[in-house]
């Protein structure tokens, strides 16, 4: 498997992961918007960089030609070795 093939793989699955962790620092954000606006504020623009970032390697990936066929559609996780802490 080449380069290309790898990110092919590889960009749908970081795009996901982006996504979730937009959605939990949104979260985050909202419960906090009353109590701390600044620190809300700090993660809402996490949240809009994850965004640029987003926009970023969906273009990546339509460079590559699209996910592969056996890779289209899903969105499930793999281990990446994080630990998510809600």
């Amino acid at each position: 498997m080449d380069v290309i093939e790898k990110l092919r793989v590889m960009l749908p699955h970081w795009i996901e992961h982006n996504r979730s962790h937009g959605e939990e620092f949104a979260g985050w954000a909202e419960q906090l918007t009353q109590a701390n606006a600044e620190l809300a504020g700090q993660l809402n623009s996490a949240v809009h960089a994850l965004e640029d970032a987003r926009q970023a390697l969906e273009k990546a990936l339509e460079m590559t030609g699209g996910p592969l066929a056996e890779e289209a559609g899903h969105a499930h996780e793999h281990g990446h070795g994080h630990h998510h802490h809600h």
